[in-house]
């Protein structure tokens, strides 16, 4: 059975970042590589974005060099016209529309100040959302996008390795972990007690308090929204949002994005940016350090321990996700949707079972039908 985790050949169903929504002004067309795919993307006279497959069906020319008429797009090339669906309603030369004459259409979305596409006509949920936010009026700061050289599955488990937290950044809490998911979407929450043998831990326990806990919400296993500062004193909640996609030059595009509520009147822009600012340097306090690990890596699940149990979690929610259109025809299998049921799992027991999931087929861009051994390692790309 081929899995999706570590797989360069399979796209997930799932949210995309396409560009942030500035740089489609309406009555504007542009294209973009998409996981591998040539995307047109258009925002008509109403204002509405709509997604569609780049080529014009009639000699292949790219969409994104043509013209938005009213609310659909125009070829360049023989001024074919298409609507948001995909379906040409116009050809110049003749009245009569042939059948085959209408490309793919894909449901987007705006959120958090940037296009987003899902790989298919209907996209069964929205972009996620942090629960505390919801409903509210947001302030967005989107940081410089980067690359890593792996896979993006292997990027996102960095929030909930519970190990490099202390190995690495040097962080004095001892997580434990609860978990909670609810079909495409699952949150790890990792909550604990300050450390105190030394000055650092003592300074932590004094300004935060004894306890210390944030949470990771990943969706479609493209998209994390990340909260911090959860069950501590004097700091509200910070939240970012990372979100993922692969490149056809086997790299991981990852645009990091600050969020919190925007707060009224002169002391709320106040607080509202200076919240955003602490955002953005507790992400800069460890990025450096992780892309030391993660542009020099070929990921294994071979030996992992019961600590990495959120790691094992993480894994086998990927493989339970469902592969999209956009993927390598060579390798895409159907597969079973996620039950519907929430699952949830306070502290769950760690057995062999647990830890050692199915062996995975990770080799970067290769589709391997048939799966390795279990001495077989994923490669990062």
């Amino acid at each position: 059975m081929t899995t999706l985790f570590n797989n360069w050949d399979i796209v997930a169903k799932g949210w995309y970042l396409v560009t942030a929504s500035k740089e489609i002004p309406r009555s504007a067309v542009k294209s973009f590589n998409i996981c591998g795919q040539r995307i047109a993307i258009f925002r008509g006279s109403d204002g509405q974005v709509r997604a569609l497959d780049a080529y014009c069906p009639h000699m292949g020319t790219d969409l994104g060099i043509g013209s938005v008429d009213g609310n659909q797009v125009r070829c360049f090339f023989h001024h074919w016209a298409f609507d948001g669906k995909g379906q040409c309603q116009n050809i110049p030369c003749q009245d009569q529309i042939p059948p085959g004459a209408k490309v793919q259409s894909y449901a987007t979305e705006e959120k958090y100040g940037f296009i987003w596409i899902y790989p298919d006509t209907v996209a069964p949920t929205a972009v996620a959302e942090f629960d505390e936010l919801k409903g509210q009026e947001l302030a967005v700061v989107a940081d410089r996008p980067l690359t890593r050289q792996c896979h993006h599955h292997i990027c996102m488990i960095n929030g909930i390795d519970v190990q490099h937290l202390q190995t690495v950044h040097h962080l004095p809490v001892n997580l434990e972990l609860s978990l909670h998911q609810a079909g495409e979407q699952i949150d790890f929450t990792l909550s604990g007690e300050f450390l105190s043998t030394n000055w650092r831990e003592r300074l932590g326990r004094a300004i935060l308090g004894p306890r210390y806990a944030y949470s990771m919400r990943y969706a479609h296993g493209c998209l994390g929204l990340l909260t911090m500062m959860q069950e501590v004193r004097w700091m509200p909640q910070l939240h970012m949002v990372y979100a993922y996609r692969p490149t056809e030059s086997g790299e991981t595009f990852i645009q990091p994005i600050y969020v919190t509520r925007k707060r009224p009147g002169i002391l709320g822009w106040v607080i509202t940016h200076l919240l955003l600012w602490l955002t953005r340097l507790s992400y800069y306090a460890l990025r450096g350090e992780d892309g030391k690990i993660y542009d020099n890596i070929r990921f294994s699940t071979e030996r992992l321990l019961p600590v990495d149990a959120p790691i094992s979690h993480y894994v086998k929610y990927v493989n339970g996700l469902v592969a999209s259109r956009w993927s390598n025809p060579l390798c895409e299998k159907p597969r079973e949707p996620l039950h519907p049921k929430s699952l949830t799992l306070e502290r769950e027991p760690v057995t062999t079972e647990t830890l050692m999931p199915q062996p995975m087929l990770s080799a970067a861009k290769s589709c391997n039908l048939n799966p390795p051994s279990p001495q077989g390692e994923g490669a990062g790309g």
